[in-house]
């Protein structure tokens, strides 16, 4: 029963991301984007994160940050 009533920080930020997605896709909408230009938004979020994946992963292992 507990377990409901609490989230793990992990629970709330999945939650939280949903939320601010949401509030971002209405608000773009609202100022006259279209679906193509937000899927092209979420395109480029998405490369800027492989592209900092990649980096990481180029790294040698002493000079990874923790």
């Amino acid at each position: 029963m507990l377990r409901r009533l609490f989230m793990t920080d992990r629970e709330a930020k999945t939650r939280a991301v949903k939320i601010l997605a949401k509030s971002i896709y209405r608000d773009l909408e609202a100022q006259g984007f279209d679906e193509k230009q937000i899927v092209a938004l979420a395109t480029e979020l998405i490369s800027e994160v492989t592209m900092k994946i990649s980096r990481s992963h180029d790294k040698t292992p002493d000079q990874q940050v923790v």
